[in-house]
């Protein structure tokens, strides 16, 4: 397949990991921020080719694992409610609350049906105007233009059954709060190239110079992994902390000027909490004042539920990078793909997952299963 095979060459493979081995001289740890990474490094063994002491922990990039229960328990509340609509990614209605999943609340009558893309919602509130659309926005930079683009359109026509339930994230503060953790470990990033697509790469410059930390900028196949590593591994050994690009083939240091300024018009930012990490400042985005209206939270005065997790389950410790997946005592026992306890598993694209499906989960659960 011209223009992804090019990325997964064997031999190129070898040759970069033998590159990084060669500039490796001490121990370093590196995170790489975006779920379709960690499933990249997992799925090709990347992890596997890297020398000694040389450690790749997986961050809390994935938009599923870090939407909060209380969110999903409010689209739940707004799919149970007469005559309303649930709009939801495909991801997100298998992901747990406090009291099931969209998919089980659709199994109790409630309409949950599953989008594309944002813009779809409009087609399905001018078709029932009669019944209220609620959108459930979940996800980092990467989706918020598209939400942002569906409240212009549908302000733009009028429509006055169309709302939303907003959890979008953002990628730098949770960096931010990473390197301020106490126990920190992780020593470069791999900032994830579609993110940076969208808002550019100046938001990094300030963490690499304040924090002390190399980010590089890369994509999603195995070269790119590679070849982002090593740049990391050559900035950490020399001392420097910048902001590199591997990914230059699509991410532009301005980013998407059209998208940031959709999302700027719609939304402002905001603290908000993340699944298993807990509450982070400025890293999220709400509804600003001019466009209030098409808060659902308002519309169908949602109350705020309290929502725990399960205690066995350490997702958000595999989130912030603290431990790995299979070092979590559920994990292919009574964690799966199928009875997922936490959102890392849920995900396609949680580090659980990937574990699961690409180590040695499934042959454990069996194994357990008997």
């Amino acid at each position: 397949m011209k223009y992804v095979d090019e990325y997964r060459t064997a031999d190129a493979a070898k040759r970069y990991a033998e590159a990084i081995a060669r500039a490796v001289t001490r121990p370093w740890t590196i995170m790489e921020v975006c779920g379709g990474q960690t499933h990249a490094i997992v799925r090709f063994g990347l992890d596997q080719m890297l020398p000694p002491g040389l450690s790749l922990l997986h961050g809390p990039g994935c938009p599923v694992c870090v939407t909060p229960a209380a969110a999903i328990d409010q689209a739940i509340a707004v799919a149970m409610t007469p005559g309303a609509i649930l709009c939801s990614f495909g991801d997100m209605v298998r992901v747990p609350g406090t009291g099931g999943s969209l998919l089980d609340a659709r199994a109790r009558g409630g309409d949950v049906r599953v989008l594309y893309s944002p813009l779809d919602a409009l087609a399905v509130a001018r078709a029932a105007p009669e019944r209220e659309v609620v959108f459930f926005a979940v996800g980092f930079e990467t989706t918020a233009p598209a939400t942002a683009m569906l409240v212009l359109q549908a302000e733009r026509a009028g429509l006055r059954n169309l709302s939303l339930l907003v959890s979008h994230v953002l990628v730098p503060p949770a960096i931010e709060a990473i390197l301020a953790a106490p126990d920190n470990r992780v020593q470069g990033f791999l900032a994830a190239g579609h993110v940076c697509t969208v808002m550019g790469v100046e938001a990094y410059g300030p963490i690499a110079r304040n924090r002390r930390v190399p980010i590089v900028v890369t994509g999603f196949e195995p070269l790119d992994l590679l070849q982002g590593i090593h740049m990391c591994v050559r900035q950490l050994e020399a001392g420097r902390c910048e902001v590199e690009n591997q990914y230059s083939r699509t991410v532009r240091p301005e980013g998407n000027p059209a998208a940031r300024r959709a999302v700027d018009t719609v939304f402002e930012i905001v603290t908000v909490s993340w699944r298993g990490i807990g509450a982070i400042a400025q890293s999220g985005l709400a509804l600003s004042r001019d466009y209030t209206a098409f808060d659902a939270r308002g519309r169908f005065a949602l109350q705020k539920p309290i929502a725990a997790e399960d205690p066995i389950c350490i997702a958000g410790d595999v989130l912030r990078g603290r431990r790995l997946p299979h070092q979590c005592p559920a994990y292919a026992v009574r964690c799966t793909p199928d009875h997922p306890l936490g959102a890392p598993m849920v995900s396609s694209e949680g580090a659980c997952a990937a574990y699961f499906r690409y180590r040695d989960g499934a042959a454990a659960a069996r194994a357990v299963q008997g």
